[in-house]
């Protein structure tokens, strides 16, 4: 697995205060499979670019500006799996496609597949026919 950017951080923290109401360093190095002293430097470093509020032993806060990314980052990573979905890949390799591709793409583009998503939401036919074509040439 290749070394958690400073997006990947921030997209878990956001996750983890979402889902338990706080976020812990074991709980971010368990979710990114990193070691505790990485995640305690990148905490750091995003306390000092005011993303959070990191006080030793007592956990840490996101501040406004790191909710605002972390929130754009969640909500990056759920289009690109719907995404995928609806092109029609395979359950088993969303994951790692949606790891492989989301911080290659510009927020642009992140907006013409939110439009497509919509699109294929609102013109249910539109999904058939794209798996019609899909399982002729299977």
């Amino acid at each position: 697995m290749p070394t958690p950017s400073m997006e990947d951080y921030i997209e878990q923290i956001y996750m983890l205060i979402e889902n338990k109401g706080y976020a812990r360093v074991s709980d971010i190095a368990e979710a990114l499979s990193v070691h505790p002293s990485s995640v305690t430097k990148m905490v750091q470093k995003l306390d000092k670019d005011d993303y959070l509020i990191y006080e030793k032993y007592r956990g840490l806060v996101l501040t406004p500006k790191g909710n605002k990314v972390g929130k754009r980052l969640v909500y990056r990573h759920e289009l690109l799996e719907q995404f995928l979905r609806v092109i029609g890949v395979k359950e088993e390799h969303i994951y790692e496609d949606v790891e492989g591709i989301e911080h290659h793409l510009s927020w642009d583009s992140i907006d013409r597949i939110g439009d497509l998503v919509q699109f294929f939401d609102e013109e249910k036919e539109r999904v058939e026919e794209l798996r019609t074509i899909q399982n002729r040439s299977e």
